[in-house]
């Protein structure tokens, strides 16, 4: 994986994650996982073909590419290009409808994990969910957006399902900043 990130500002691109199943797929591939087509329709709940078709149509945007040949040759396995994926055309149409559906995607799943977690899991202690409302400035916004990616990717540090330290269990974040109401008349963002 030689991408950090891959970044989409193409309204096309952004458009081709608003599917329940991509974003399934999607999810699983950027944690690292090498899936084939039967295993991405396993996962989504589609058939193969079905899969098939979602996985060509992300892979004409960048999104997700085939790995090297299988050790059998029959099924030609996918993985993500990069680590993480960012939309950042969250003005456009295509962005704000892609980012809700990924966002409603990350939240069901979250949710999901919460119920699966058992009472008696000795991590339990550490799981949390946390809702904020700041008053800042567009400025300290991107600051914020800014900090927040860099204590991920601190914590991040390359690792995958495949690749991290003994003892170590897969934690799952959620982070959304998203201005509400409407912006202040005697201001304007600045530039």
């Amino acid at each position: 994986m030689a991408q950090k990130m891959r970044e989409l500002t193409d309204p096309r691109a952004i458009r081709a994650l608003a599917h329940p199943a991509r974003l399934r797929v999607i999810d699983e591939l950027y944690n690292g996982t090498v899936l084939t087509a039967t295993e991405c329709a396993k996962l989504a709940g589609l058939t193969p073909s079905a899969m098939s078709y979602h996985l060509r149509a992300l892979e004409r945007w960048g999104i997700v590419e085939r790995a090297d040949e299988s050790a059998d040759g029959r099924e030609r396995p996918w993985r993500a290009p990069a680590e993480r994926v960012k939309i950042s055309t969250q003005s456009s149409g295509a962005g704000r409808l892609a980012g809700q559906a990924l966002m409603r995607s990350s939240v069901e799943r979250i949710l999901e994990q919460f119920q699966e977690l058992p009472a008696s899991d000795p991590w339990d202690d550490v799981s949390s969910m946390s809702r904020s409302r700041l008053w800042l400035t567009h400025d300290e916004t991107g600051q914020f957006n800014q900090e927040l990616e860099e204590l991920v990717e601190r914590y991040r540090k390359g690792r995958t399902q495949t690749s991290h330290p003994a003892g170590a269990r897969q934690i799952s974040t959620l982070l959304a900043v998203v201005p509400t109401g409407d912006p202040p008349a005697n201001t304007a963002p600045a530039t």
